[in-house]
């Protein structure tokens, strides 16, 4: 930077116009980081998150002339760590390709103010209805070349969304900000987010990129085959997802068995071994443990441990779950290699309710969630950030912001599925290891047709049949009036500059809503999208 700010005691903080909750705030900050004071006239609040608040601030510079800089002051509940990742990812990335740069930082023990460039900026609610099809396309275009560029160092931002992308509609300026969630893939630059993913405390922990190098390769990595139940055999190694309750049946039920000590001295060591192991309970691989493919070795291990579990059963008396003597399992449960007694019955089991909870990664804003992160996938990686993307273009498209606003993770679930279909939904879970169940048929939407449909353009959805009917029973002169109604609409639309979307629009809307992860466009296919050729568009 050429100048730098001027310490100055000109910087009354009592000079400031803010309403009083605001003032207080600012207040609060002076006191926290008297650093700050000194060198910065904070003018008021702008922004504030779960984790941090944001500050206007004006600092005179060496020249004389006063600059303006936004002033994020992180929360002291913050981890060390992430901050300085947050921080490392600003000063590596940021400062080009529409990312934000980082100027100072201040800390006094455990509070933290980073300081950015400050940039003016218009909220997207607020202009959403006014943007022209050129300014969508200009925005998402830059979008993605930020996302590009991040990718390229290996970190997962996972809270891409219009309020963390600020556009400056004057100047036609971008920057993707706060990074104070941001991952790192398993080949990340930025060493603090490998420290941040190798953290235990960390919410959702699991590794983080893993699945990039699969879905790079563009054929998605083959399921093994599900694990038949029938012959009563354990399945194979997990994650911890038993339950201890099931643990301590199991191991009450041994100690009642009333064979011979000889025989059960001769199981004991062997038991206790089999009670260490996981096993899976709902029908889905076990995302949590990242079991390397299976070699010769590990086979002959799996057979041993077979025959492990079904001399254990015999000594304990447990009867295998071919024979269980609840009810008969489908050939669904037995496909899955379920070991719980609820699977497709209107109850849950002992097991089920005493199993740990799968950990993932789930930091984001709901909306704009990918299925992955909702269904708990612990292998998270860019293409997280490509369907944060989507959901901002289905939004810029269609008029409505937010597009999907949810309680929770399966209403966001099945407010997808009602756009990308259920079928669809559930046939790319089981791609990342995940069986999702729907008592609805949602089926999958046209993009065009839905978007135009909430834009109210007629151009291209043509009227319902309800609607058909009407025009059928109007007087003869009412056609033609609505004939006109839509010409206007058409020149209406032209003028604000939302004449007809191409079709590589929504094609590309379609590959960024890609629902398997695996083969979901990457920010680098996406800048080669046939909507992005430059001898049609201009940005």
């Amino acid at each position: 930077m050429e100048d730098s700010p001027v310490v100055s005691s000109d910087l009354v903080p009592g000079k400031r116009k803010a309403r009083n909750d605001v003032e207080i705030d600012i207040e609060y900050l002076y006191k926290a980081v008297p650093q700050v004071a000194k060198v910065f006239h904070i003018i008021d609040k702008i922004g504030e998150g779960t984790f941090s608040s944001v500050f206007l601030g004006e600092a005179q510079m060496k020249n004389g002339r006063k600059e303006k800089f936004a002033l994020k002051h992180l929360i002291p509940t913050s981890h060390p760590t992430r901050i300085a990742a947050e921080l490392q990812c600003l000063t590596v990335a940021g400062g080009r390709e529409n990312v934000m740069g980082v100027t100072y930082c201040f800390r006094k023990e455990d509070h933290v103010v980073i300081v950015m460039p400050y940039m003016e900026h218009q909220a997207i609610v607020d202009i959403l209805q006014s943007l022209s099809f050129q300014e969508v396309h200009h925005y998402i275009y830059n979008l993605l070349r930020a996302l590009k560029h991040i990718h390229h160092f290996g970190i997962i931002h996972r809270d891409i969304k219009p309020n963390n992308f600020l556009y400056n509609r004057k100047n036609k300026s971008f920057a993707l900000v706060d990074f104070g969630l941001a991952q790192g893939t398993a080949d990340t630059q930025i060493n603090l987010l490998k420290v941040v993913n190798q953290r235990p405390s960390q919410k959702g922990g699991g590794a983080t990129g893993k699945h990039e190098v699969t879905r790079r390769s563009k054929a998605p990595v083959p399921l093994r085959p599900p694990t038949a139940t029938a012959t009563g055999s354990l399945p194979p190694p997990s994650s911890p997802s038993s339950s201890s309750t099931c643990r301590r049946a199991l191991d009450k039920k041994a100690q009642s068995v009333t064979s011979s000590a000889s025989t059960r001295g001769k199981h004991t060591k062997e038991f206790s071994k089999v009670l260490k192991e996981s096993r899976p309970v709902f029908g889905e691989r076990n995302m949590n443990s990242c079991t390397p493919p299976t070699t010769p070795s590990t086979a002959k291990q799996a057979a041993r441990k077979t025959e492990l579990g079904k001399s254990v059963r015999a000594a304990a008396g447990v009867p295998g779950r071919g024979s269980h003597p609840i009810r008969a399992q489908s050939s669904r449960h037995k496909q899955f290699g379920q070991t719980c007694s609820c699977f497709l019955t209107n109850q849950v089991c002992d097991v089920c309710t005493s199993r740990k909870p799968q950990m993932a990664p789930r930091a984001g804003t709901p909306g704009f969630r990918a299925p992955e992160v909702l269904t708990k996938c612990p292998n998270q990686g860019t293409a997280i950030d490509m369907w944060s993307a989507g959901v901002v273009l289905l939004s810029l498209l269609s008029g409505r912001y937010p597009f999907f606003k949810a309680s929770d993770d399966m209403v966001a679930l099945s407010q997808i599925m009602a756009v990308r279909g259920s079928t669809e939904t559930i046939e790319a879970a089981k791609s990342f290891g995940k069986s999702v169940m729907c008592s609805w048929n949602f089926p999958r939407k046209d993009l065009r047709e839905l978007c135009e449909l909430l834009r109210g353009s007629r151009s291209k959805y043509k009227a319902t049949p309800c609607r058909a009917k009407i025009l059928e029973d109007d007087p003869p002169s009412s056609p033609p009036n609505q004939q006109h109604e839509e010409e206007e609409e058409e020149e209406v639309n032209k003028k604000e500059g939302w004449g007809p979307v191409p079709d590589e629009a929504y094609d590309l809307l379609d590959r960024l809503l890609d629902l398997n992860p695996n083969t979901r466009i990457t920010a680098a296919e996406a800048l080669q999208h046939p909507l992005f050729d430059h001898t049609a568009f201009h940005c």
